[in-house]
């Protein structure tokens, strides 16, 4: 049966899977590839079910900024390091969000995780979508039990690749071999998502909830080219918060990320 179409903003690898799976799902897919006005996409597809955001989040920003005002109350948002404040801030209220718990790197298949939660107004079109194409997938019906998700997944990518900077290797071999030095930087990424969210999360389940995933794919590599970047992100956030990072602080001179 023929579904509403949905607009993807944003078509890399990320996008391509989700384009999969609501063209499975049987949605009309709309893409706005970099470039393109999306006005004008706006003008011939004026009322989606869902404008689906899959750019990088470097990019979120800027595209929010100019996001069609037919499509505002329409939204989904997917982003790594994705936060309310990042929503809030176009005064955007309530965003369909998920954090994504797959990974798809160029000419290979993709990599599930854990089950990726999902919350918001059109959180049953992205968990049938997911579904249709066999990724792990479940929906959250409570707000502060999705921000607890979005913090949980950032506790993960801040520690496994600012912790990764210094040990290499796996995720795997971070929590069996380097568990202290993984505590240090969760400890002090934690300070942060708490100074971003104005909400204190209950710190071991989070830690719970990163080291479940860390084992969950224990030979997913820890670092990458945006580690620098992020643990530079995460210490500007700190000086701005008036936290002391001492170990964040420690790693970026030792690995030139500042």
């Amino acid at each position: 049966m023929q579904q509403s179409p949905v607009v993807l903003i944003g078509v890399g690898e990320m996008g391509g899977i989700f384009a999969h799976g609501l063209l499975r799902a049987g949605h009309t897919v709309h893409p706005v590839t970099r470039g393109m006005d999306m006005d004008a996409v706006a003008h011939t597809c004026p009322e989606p079910a869902l404008a689906l955001v899959t750019v990088g989040e470097n990019d979120l920003h800027e595209v929010l900024a100019r996001i069609p005002s037919a499509w505002r109350d329409r939204l989904g948002l997917i982003q790594n390091e994705l936060l309310p404040r990042d929503w809030r801030a176009h005064d955007i209220l309530h965003p369909t969000t998920s954090a994504v718990w797959f990974e798809k790197k160029p000419g290979k298949p993709v990599n599930p995780i854990i089950a990726s939660p999902v919350h918001g107004p059109n959180a049953d079109l992205l968990v049938n979508a997911l579904d249709a194409i066999d990724l792990p997938v479940r929906k959250v019906s409570d707000e502060t039990e999705m921000l607890f998700e979005l913090v949980r997944k950032n506790v993960y990518i801040l520690t496994t690749n600012i912790a990764g900077l210094e040990t290499g290797g796996t995720t795997g071999e971070l929590w069996h071999h380097h568990r202290d030095l993984a505590q240090q930087v969760a400890d002090e990424v934690m300070d942060i998502q708490a100074w971003l969210t104005g909400v204190e999360l209950e710190r071991e389940r989070l830690v719970a909830g990163m080291a479940e995933a860390m084992l969950a794919d224990p030979e997913h590599g820890n670092t990458g080219r945006s580690a620098p970047a992020r643990l530079a992100r995460a210490i500007g956030f700190a000086d701005e918060a008036g936290l002391a990072v001492p170990k964040l602080r420690e790693l970026a001179q030792q690995h030139g990320a500042s």
